[in-house]
């Protein structure tokens, strides 16, 4: 079947490495899949889960997807999956997919601030956003998805695996929601040190103190006062929180 570029599709038509992604979503009752396309993945899914509900958004293919399982207990639902409403799912839903790489960022802060959050997340996205989610030079999303999520990054999926290629590789990731680390006024904080992340963090917090008065903070609780945004950890972000607002 033709594919919709403007849609970012791509199959995947490894089997093996089909059956490692489901294999990494586990077993158990219900599982939401993203973007199911072709049903190659939700195959898979359904040895594992009592039930999948699968969210696409092309229409074509979601009418379609249910004669590819008769018998099984599939439900497919038409719909974007950034209006799709997570409070329709039981509790403890495991998540997985193969996502669109142009709305990478917002699918996955959606999951893991969800009041209904998922048990586990598995997603195969762009590699270079699954590493940068993990790595330790952090950004507003990587600190967003920690903050609410253990990691781990899975097999890389060279681009000659997918029907047609993407124009990248791509790399399966596990997130297992938690408790929030920090509080998000704390990310209030972020996004300010973050409004020009290559410039040094007291610039950018200039706003909020004089500089010379940051420079004093940043001393006091050990901060190189050369930093910039991705060089501090969210306990390093919670403690120039704690220093600014409650002086």
């Amino acid at each position: 079947m033709a594919t919709n570029k403007a849609l970012g599709q791509h199959w995947l038509k490894n089997r093996a490495i089909l059956e490692e992604i489901a294999d990494l979503a586990g077993e158990g009752e219900v599982c939401l899949e993203i973007g199911p396309g072709l049903g190659t993945l939700t195959s898979s899914l359904l040895k594992r889960f009592k039930k999948v509900v699968a969210v696409e958004y092309d229409k074509n293919l979601a009418t379609k997807l249910p004669a590819s399982f008769p018998g099984k207990n599939l439900e497919v639902v038409n719909e974007d999956i950034l209006q799709y409403d997570l409070s329709n799912m039981p509790q403890e839903y495991v998540v997985c997919g193969n996502i669109p790489y142009y709305i990478t960022s917002p699918i996955v802060e959606k999951l893991v601030s969800a009041e209904n959050v998922p048990a586990r997340i598995v997603l195969l996205m762009q590699k270079e956003v699954a590493e940068r989610i993990a790595s330790e030079r952090e950004s507003v999303l990587s600190l967003t998805v920690k903050n609410r999520a253990d990691i781990m990054l899975g097999p890389v999926v060279l681009k000659d695996e997918f029907t047609p290629p993407p124009e990248v590789d791509s790399q399966v990731i596990v997130l297992m929601p938690h408790e929030p680390v920090v509080e998000d006024k704390v990310f209030d904080l972020i996004k300010k040190g973050f409004a020009q992340p290559r410039k040094k963090l007291t610039k950018n917090l200039a706003m909020i103190l004089p500089r010379d008065e940051l420079k004093d903070v940043f001393i006091k609780l050990n901060i190189n006062i050369d930093a910039r945004p991705a060089d501090l950890h969210l306990s390093d972000w919670q403690r120039l929180y704690d220093k600014i607002y409650n002086k």
